[in-house]
């Protein structure tokens, strides 16, 4: 456990995460790869590979409110040190936010955790996967509270899903032949149809069969048309 890190537990940080993204909050906890912040109105789980830099804030101390309830998310080990993988896994078919990549959240369910991604349902995207690597930050939604203002509990999200291969880059293959959106469609050129995929490289044929070659270790989500 980073012992600088450890000291300034109790105190309100500002941290900048990768994508330029700024949050603010008292830092609650650390685990052996993430931290939890709580921002004066929710928790947040964030791996340490995407801490960029952070810094105490104390000119806002006084205006964010401590938590009136424990995380969501605890340690099930004796020496309470909370993983990242941990977390996934108990936000199995709870409601949460995610941030992977592009300008905005994702909200939904994790469904299934695999070794390097996992499967989140997305009202608006509908079935997902995304890299745990990709992965910026995670924040629970409370008990009572639905995305969209939604009744369906979260499993009732989920389709029948393909058989999941153990890693991404396998299921990626799996899609071969498939449309798919890749990384949100942030760029034209990650739309399109899976025609290859070999040593790291996805060959994607886009609306007018141009061919892109894209670095499968670039690619954060992907979900089918």
């Amino acid at each position: 456990m980073n012992k600088i890190i450890q000291s300034l537990v109790k105190q309100v940080v500002q941290i900048e995460v990768s994508g330029k993204k700024i949050i603010t909050g008292t830092l609650i906890d650390l685990g052996s790869d993430m931290i939890v912040l709580f921002t004066g109105k929710e928790f947040v789980y964030i791996p340490l590979n995407h801490v960029q830099s952070f810094k105490v804030d104390s000119d806002i101390e006084d205006e964010i409110e401590d938590p009136t309830e424990f995380p969501s998310f605890t340690t099930e080990d004796d020496k309470g040190n909370l993983s990242f993988g941990e977390v996934l896994t108990q936000a199995k078919d709870k409601f949460v936010e995610i941030y992977v990549t592009g300008g905005q959240s994702l909200h939904g369910c994790i469904t299934s955790v695999m070794n390097n991604y996992f499967v989140f349902q997305s009202p608006i995207y509908k079935t997902m996967y995304i890299t745990i690597e990709h992965l910026k930050w995670l924040i629970p939604y409370t008990k009572n509270e639905k995305p969209y203002g939604m009744d369906n509990h979260c499993v009732l999200l989920q389709k029948a899903d393909k058989l999941l291969a153990s890693n991404f880059a396998a299921h990626v293959e799996s899609l071969k032949s498939e449309l798919v959106v890749f990384n949100m469609g942030g760029d034209k050129s990650h739309i399109g149809k899976i025609n290859n995929v070999d040593a790291n490289i996805v060959e994607i044929q886009t609306a007018r069969a141009t061919s892109n070659y894209l670095n499968l270790d670039h690619i954060k989500t992907v979900h089918q048309v």
